[in-house]
């Protein structure tokens, strides 16, 4: 049941007793990964997003310092991906019932005496909604610290990878998702499916973007037939395998420093 968390690091494997008997439950580091069951173009699974959130919250903390408590939640693995749901398979949350299920998840573990928690997800579509569930636990327990976070936030190396126009371009089931995917659930992914697909969005020089400071509403019918948005066609496990190890590095930092944090 853990799936890529560290057995140790599991929170649902501890008893109430001892989540009880934890010392310093305080400054103790819990994480909830966030994902998606969603559309990932003809040659990748539904389970994309969550699958990547999962297995770099997993390694992050295979690797992070024994001496810092930290635990993984269970994966949540639906999300707000409407912009998909014209594909079949796609299962999608109103943003409404993502933001009610965190709140009532926060208030759980800050009953039970944390007050460090992570918001780590994966699916592009829904940092917005967890920036706002944030700023309203925030306001509601604040004492909680609470750190709402993109898995592609911390510091990486994806864009040197792969490029950066394929980086910045394909923002889909392009070349990082699916290197990521061949290096984590490689026999999920057929290759033979995979295609390049980039949308002619704006006029050279425009100030409009599907994303950023500028961005405009979109859905994933607006720009492409396949449900990919990049470069699905060079993708390679090794590829995968560098951006992972430079992802959960950027990660281990970010726990470290989440740990050592005392609050505004």
């Amino acid at each position: 049941m853990h799936s890529y968390i560290p057995k140790e690091r599991f929170f649902p494997y501890l008893s109430w007793t001892q989540v009880e008997q934890l010392p310093d439950k305080s400054n103790t580091v819990i994480i909830q990964p966030i994902g998606a069951v969603e559309q990932h173009g003809p040659h990748l699974p539904l389970v994309v997003d969550a699958a990547i959130t999962t297995a770099v919250v997993g390694r992050a903390l295979s690797k992070l310092n024994k001496a810092i408590p930290a635990y993984s939640l269970p994966t949540l693995f639906y999300g707000k991906s409407n912009e998909h749901a014209q594909f079949p398979g796609t299962i999608t949350l109103s943003a409404a019932t993502l933001t009610a299920v965190l709140v009532e998840l926060a208030a759980s573990i800050y009953q039970a005496g944390f007050r460090k928690l992570i918001f780590l997800n994966g699916h592009g579509g829904q940092p917005q909604v967890l920036e706002i569930v944030a700023r309203d636990l925030r306001s509601r327990y604040p004492d909680l610290m609470i750190f709402p976070h993109f898995v592609w936030g911390a510091p990486h190396r994806a864009a040197e990878i792969v490029g950066e126009t394929e980086y910045e371009q394909g923002i889909h089931a392009g070349d990082v998702e699916t290197s990521v995917m061949l290096a984590l659930l490689g026999d999920q992914v057929n290759m033979k499916e995979a295609v390049r697909e980039l949308p002619e969005t704006f006029e050279p020089g425009s100030l409009l973007s599907l994303e950023g400071r500028l961005p405009t509403a979109w859905l994933m019918e607006d720009l492409s037939r396949s449900g990919v948005v990049g470069d699905a066609t060079v993708a390679t496990a090794e590829k995968g395998e560098a951006i992972l190890d430079s992802v959960v590095a950027g990660w281990v930092k970010v726990f470290e420093e989440i740990y050592r944090f005392n609050g505004l």
